[in-house]
């Protein structure tokens, strides 16, 4: 069980690996006011950014669960890095079906809502993890603008309009699954733009490198076809945030 190699080749030496910058992953700590000694769990953790940098600034302790073997090596890596390995682990496994051995004050999938068949499945399975007055959080896309045709549905990596809510439509959501939203911090077009343009500077170095591999055709394709994607569709169509959640 691992993650496909082009996922990896894609991050490269990306630590946070979703269209938030370092200053927001440290607004969204501040904001759900987190405390020395309590533990959270994030499940599709990848590089453990956010749980190895929280644990410096915030005194937390916690565990990440992953499906790559390279994004929990880098993780353990960055956790020694920042001198807290002795405060968070990380577990190569399936995130959907991991169970800590004690309930959790913050329970956290940011990005990997199809562990959980959506957004409602998934506050299912991080719920099971956390204790009574916990906190959940989610990272999650949402339609910033309608798209106005099929093509700006695809552009955005959806199948239909109905894949995403509007930020409205998705606080709703929420409320009907029984939370109240507490906090959020959301992506802007700067922070979309950092996250999708890093990934085109790793596939052109990495196509450098690697003329002949198999993956070379592929990368070579998504090099030529993700920028325009991206300044036509993703920036101006497709919002992007972590929603901190609690049980009513």
């Amino acid at each position: 069980m691992d993650l496909d190699r082009s996922h990896v080749v894609r991050e490269g030496d990306l630590r946070i690996l979703n269209p938030f910058d370092a200053g927001k992953l440290a607004t969204l700590g501040r904001a759900i006011r987190l405390r020395p000694g309590m533990s959270l769990l994030d499940l599709c953790c990848g590089k453990g950014e956010l749980l190895c940098t929280w644990a410096r600034e915030h005194g937390i302790s916690g565990t990440g669960v992953d499906i790559s073997t390279a994004f929990t090596a880098a993780a353990r890596e960055r956790a020694a890095d920042l001198g807290v390995a002795d405060r968070v682990r990380f577990v190569h496994g399936d995130a959907a079906t991991y169970v800590p051995a004690e309930p959790v004050d913050v329970a956290a999938c940011v990005g990997a809502t199809w562990i959980g068949g959506g957004v409602p499945g998934t506050l299912e399975i991080l719920e099971r993890a956390l204790r009574s007055g916990g906190m959940l959080l989610v990272g999650e896309p949402y339609w910033r603008r309608t798209p106005p045709d099929e093509a700006t549905v695809q552009g955005c990596y959806a199948t239909s309009p109905e894949d995403f809510h509007d930020l409205p439509g998705l606080v709703e959501l929420f409320q009907e699954c029984g939370f109240d939203l507490v906090e959020m911090v959301l992506a802007d077009q700067d922070s979309w733009d950092r996250y999708a343009a890093a990934h085109w500077l790793n596939l052109s170095r990495w196509l450098d490198d690697n003329p002949d591999d198999d993956l070379a055709p592929r990368f070579r394709v998504e090099l030529t076809e993700d920028p325009v994607r991206h300044v036509r569709y993703v920036r101006e169509y497709l919002g992007w945030g972590v929603f901190a959640l609690r049980r009513r």
